[in-house]
């Protein structure tokens, strides 16, 4: 791919409540201050007509930041949808509402798009905690709980099975080869703490091409903002059971090989590590540490209890998604002059 078109980077930043009013202005200023210019910024606002009517007042006379409602279901996934094919751009970036772009952050999304057998770029996201400080009983194999890299996924510029969504970008042609974020899988508000849609893209993106190459580049850092809320045991365990229910959707879609191939490492290494990590610490007085592998403990019993459940469901037909072709913007090939 030619300079010119790894220079076209649209960011999508999907909004759905004016609780996250300062936050959102946060995540657009952060856009428009890249060393590597954004060609636009797409608000996709999940129908709330008051928030979407004041980003639109907000944002009129800001060149390359455009205001848009979510064209589908209510849901993550679908405002993603309706950011991708509004876009101009031949890369689309995906950017949290509640987070901020370090400077640097599409620049490094692109250096990765050099090679065209790239088909994603993810990027670190850091966790700021409302309280100061992270909680002395949270593991940080587990931050992936809050939305933010988790320990376990390795350093520098790696292939992995899939990106994180709250931090991730792909190449237009990948939504052409696989279509786009699946419907009934991921977020909706604060509603269904569930998630995996990212997964089941990715794995599919690398089922249509093979020949795809996903990346992670840990110097593509966003910083994303963790409630006060989010701090407490009762949500770690909540987010835990809903990702062994999201887990359970994606396996029963793609085979439990694949869809549990990363998983496998992480619950047999990773998090048996965490553990003794965490009992040297209670052995040596040190704050959290018996915290730390009790919750890890805990998370992974949960998260297993979640994944059973959701299994038996999804062979009952219970739970079920959808994907939809991304239909692009008509305008957009004139665009590209």
């Amino acid at each position: 791919m030619s300079k010119p078109d790894i220079a076209r980077i649209s960011v999508v930043v999907c909004v759905y409540t004016e609780d996250r009013w300062e936050d959102i202005l946060a995540a657009v200023s952060s856009v428009r201050a890249q060393s590597l210019p954004a060609l636009e910024t797409l608000l996709v606002v999940d129908h709330n007509a008051t928030l979407l009517e004041r980003l639109t007042r907000e944002y009129k006379e800001t060149e390359a930041v455009r205001v848009l409602a979510n064209a589908g279901p209510r849901g993550l996934s679908a405002g993603r949808n309706t950011g991708i094919a509004a876009s101009r751009g031949e890369i689309i970036a995906f950017l949290d509402d509640d987070a901020v772009a370090e400077r640097d952050w599409l620049r490094h999304f692109a250096e990765g798009y050099a090679d065209p057998r790239v088909m994603a770029v993810g990027g670190r996201t850091m966790p700021i905690w409302a309280s100061g400080r992270r909680p002395a009983w949270f593991p940080e194999e587990f931050d992936w709980v809050v939305g933010c890299t988790y320990k376990g996924l390795p350093p520098g510029r790696v292939r992995v099975r899939n990106v994180l969504g709250g931090n991730a970008s792909f190449r237009r042609t990948a939504f052409d080869a696989a279509g786009g974020f699946a419907t009934g899988i991921g977020r909706d508000g604060d509603k269904r703490p569930l998630g995996c849609e990212e997964t089941e893209l990715c794995i599919r993106l690398t089922r249509a091409r093979p020949d795809a190459i996903l990346l992670i580049d840990d110097r593509a850092v966003i910083h994303h903002r963790v409630p006060e809320a989010r701090e407490h045991f009762g949500y770690f365990r909540t987010r835990a059971y809903a990702e062994g229910l999201s887990k359970a959707l994606v396996a029963r879609s793609v085979g439990p090989e694949k869809g549990l191939e990363s998983e496998r490492r992480y619950a047999t290494r990773v998090l048996p590590a965490g553990v003794a990590r965490g009992l040297r610490d209670a052995l040596l007085a040190r704050p959290g540490g018996a915290g730390r592998a009790g919750a890890i403990v805990a998370g992974v019993l949960t998260a297993a209890g979640g994944y059973l459940l959701g299994s038996v469901r999804a062979r009952r037909g219970g739970d079920t998604f959808s994907v939809v072709e991304i239909e692009g913007d008509p305008g957009r090939e004139g665009a590209k002059a």
